[in-house]
């Protein structure tokens, strides 16, 4: 299997993850920026041990494929994995963090930011 059908497959099921996953992240979300850690929360999707954030979500526990970490863009920043000088422009396209989910997917070889909405609009028709 090439790269970007492996990577299309492992969007695909983290989707699901993150659907299953979406009112406990939100309810995380809402708290950090509640109680004053941060105003950009981001959620590390991955399916091997990562040394980022704090785990909350483990896999085995919900009998899913991804695990999710609790981490801050002060903490990416801190770690190099958002370089300083694209702090600004991170801020900028963060996204509405009442409705969106910014999740940090990190496979072997990969890393990339994806926003999701907590809820998915249902089709009309349905």
């Amino acid at each position: 299997m090439e790269k970007e059908e492996i990577l299309k497959k492992l969007l695909e099921i983290l989707e699901g993850d993150l659907a299953f996953y979406a009112p406990m992240i939100k309810e995380v979300s809402q708290d950090m920026i509640k109680e004053g850690f941060t105003k950009f929360p981001v959620f590390v999707a991955h399916q091997h041990e990562v040394k980022l954030g704090e785990p909350i979500l483990l896999k085995e526990d919900y009998a899913r494929e991804f695990s999710i970490n609790a981490s801050t863009l002060e903490e990416l920043l801190e770690k190099k994995l958002v370089l300083p000088e694209r702090e600004v422009s991170f801020k900028e396209n963060y996204k509405n963090a009442k409705e969106y989910m910014c999740i940090l997917m990190i496979t072997p070889g990969d890393a990339r930011f994806i926003y999701t909405p907590y809820k998915k609009k249902k089709n009309p028709s349905t």
